[in-house]
């Protein structure tokens, strides 16, 4: 699932591990995007980055309130 804004109500519908997946697959594609703007200097990406930040912080508040561990 590589989705960068993804709505809370759909990230609480998620299990643990498919939140953990998702996070993880999001910090990748974050570095990729991050990597792609820092060697072209171009920032037209700075939106997506941003949302893909945003929806991974998402994800951990809720695997935070949830209790689950990294």
């Amino acid at each position: 699932m590589l989705v960068n804004c993804i709505k809370v109500r759909e990230i609480r519908a998620l299990q643990d591990d498919v939140l953990k997946g998702t996070r993880d697959q999001l910090a990748l594609q974050l570095s990729i995007e991050r990597s792609k703007t820092a060697s072209t200097g171009v920032q037209s990406k700075i939106v997506k980055i941003r949302d893909m930040r945003r929806t991974i912080a998402r994800i951990e508040t809720i695997l935070k309130e949830r209790g689950a561990k990294k």
